[in-house]
């Protein structure tokens, strides 16, 4: 997988966030976007999945065949995990995961069954997600990520409401994600992406 980046920029009003940013992501290498609250990480991570449209510049996607992907079809590639994703809370675990996972692949030879297993959450499968804790939440969020097929993770802020416990899970598999993944992540904590080959730091790119 390639994203391409040519003389990327967005601003608010008259403000620029970020402007001229050239840079190739691809699966040979992983990511941080790092820089104080604020600096425009997020913002970053949004223009890449597409939510948001670029002020200026160009986002190109390829497959690990180095075919175009179209813009409007990369949502098919990626998972992402943000502080504002939204869970479906109405669910339990099992109807969620059934759901979620009927729209992404599992990785291959996992079951559900597993998943749950590999997030620390057997014991919780019939348990609604609004009665979650919010670590819980944020695991299932990683989880989903992790144990699919996609081959793109884009993870804002990963440890947000992890405990030293969940910090240890996070780094654990993040690690294994890296060896099929184009993983992605913004964050100003070091420890989130201290095994990141490269580094993009926004106030660079003023």
């Amino acid at each position: 997988m390639r994203i391409s980046v040519r003389e990327l920029g967005k601003k608010y009003g008259k403000q620029w966030i970020f402007r001229n940013l050239d840079f190739d992501f691809d699966s040979s290498a992983s990511y941080a976007i790092t820089g104080p609250n604020g600096s425009g990480k997020s913002t970053l991570l949004q223009l890449l999945t597409g939510i948001f449209p670029p002020t200026k510049g160009k986002i190109a996607y390829q497959d690990e065949h180095s075919e175009t992907i179209e813009e409007e079809s990369f949502y098919q590639y990626f998972d992402v995990v943000t502080p504002y994703l939204e869970l479906i809370e109405e669910f339990t675990l099992q109807e969620f995961l059934e759901f979620h996972f009927k729209f992404k692949t599992p990785k291959v030879g996992l079951s559900i069954e597993e998943v749950v297993t590999k997030m620390y959450l057997t014991d919780d499968k019939n348990k609604f997600i609004k009665n979650f804790s919010s670590g819980m939440k944020q695991r299932l969020k990683l989880g989903i990520a992790f144990y699919s097929q996609s081959p793109v993770c884009f993870l804002d802020e990963p440890t947000s409401n992890l405990d030293e416990k969940g910090v240890a899970w996070y780094k654990n598999h993040v690690k294994e994600a890296l060896k099929e993944k184009l993983v992605i992540i913004s964050s100003n904590q070091k420890y989130e992406y201290d095994f990141c080959d490269k580094i993009i730091h926004i106030p660079n790119f003023k």
